[in-house]
């Protein structure tokens, strides 16, 4: 089983509930644009990529008309088509490593935005490829544990397809599992036809080793992946750092 890390669960919900709402449905409107571009067009049905991309833009609360209205103008062809899909590799005080997906116009305007935020935040923009290998692909489902067991919910994700379940910690309220990528969809309709309430599906980079880091590192590189997760143009943001609860609480605090 994976190793337990809640604090990869707080911050996510702290991106979710903090993000200027404006910036994120932004975001979600670029994946949509070019999720129907490179993945085959705007039928969901047909378009894993567009699939995905439809639920985390409702997961975000974002309108149903907001996402129709992207999806057809992507489909008419023109918007979006300047964008293009871009990796920035580097390392966190404390050599963690660091991987920014980003989606942008402007490449070399991007580039010097992500540049400069490693150097003021004590981290180094590394060359392509440095970190690339420490991240896989995988399918990640989140589920709400709503009071039921645990062990019952693994073994039904293992049965469902399931390869890893992460260990969940006396207080947690959800649990993660993974798939293979394509697995995702199945996965997730088969524990939703079991009861279980899903919050969080999706396809997304997952680190295969990780770093601990002291607490004057974790601050550092906590404060530089919210600087970088500030730039218009990321889409996400990668690492394999592991920081202990009470210090992403102080930097909270």
């Amino acid at each position: 089983m994976s190793g337990h890390s809640k604090w990869h669960q707080i911050r996510r919900q702290k991106g979710v509930n903090d993000s200027k709402r404006g910036q994120l449905f932004t975001r979600l409107g670029r994946e949509l644009v070019v999720a129907v571009r490179e993945g085959g067009g705007g039928d969901p049905d047909a378009n894993f990529r567009l699939r995905m991309a439809i639920q985390r833009a409702r997961a975000a609360n974002m309108p149903a008309d907001n996402i129709d209205r992207t999806i057809k103008r992507a489909v008419g062809g023109g918007e979006g088509m300047s964008f293009e899909e871009i990796n920035y590799e580097g390392y966190a005080p404390g050599g963690a490593a660091i991987m920014v997906q980003v989606m942008t116009d402007n490449r070399n305007r991007t580039a010097a935005e992500i540049r400069n935020v490693f150097s003021k935040n004590g981290g180094n923009l590394g060359e392509v490829g440095c970190v690339d290998w420490i991240f896989e692909q995988r399918g990640v489902v989140e589920v709400d544990l709503d009071g039921k067991d645990p062990d019952d919910l693994t073994l039904s994700a293992i049965d469902a397809g399931a390869e890893d379940v992460d260990t969940p910690g006396p207080d947690d309220a959800t649990l993660i599992l993974y798939t293979e990528p394509h697995d995702v969809e199945s996965v997730k309709k088969a524990l939703e036809d079991h009861g279980y309430t899903i919050s969080r599906a999706e396809s997304t980079l997952i680190p295969k080793t990780k770093i601990d880091l002291n607490e004057k590192d974790a601050l550092q590189t906590l404060k530089l992946l919210d600087k970088i997760e500030d730039l218009d143009d990321v889409q996400a943001v990668h690492t394999n750092a592991e920081i202990l609860d009470e210090y992403a609480e102080k930097y909270e605090g």
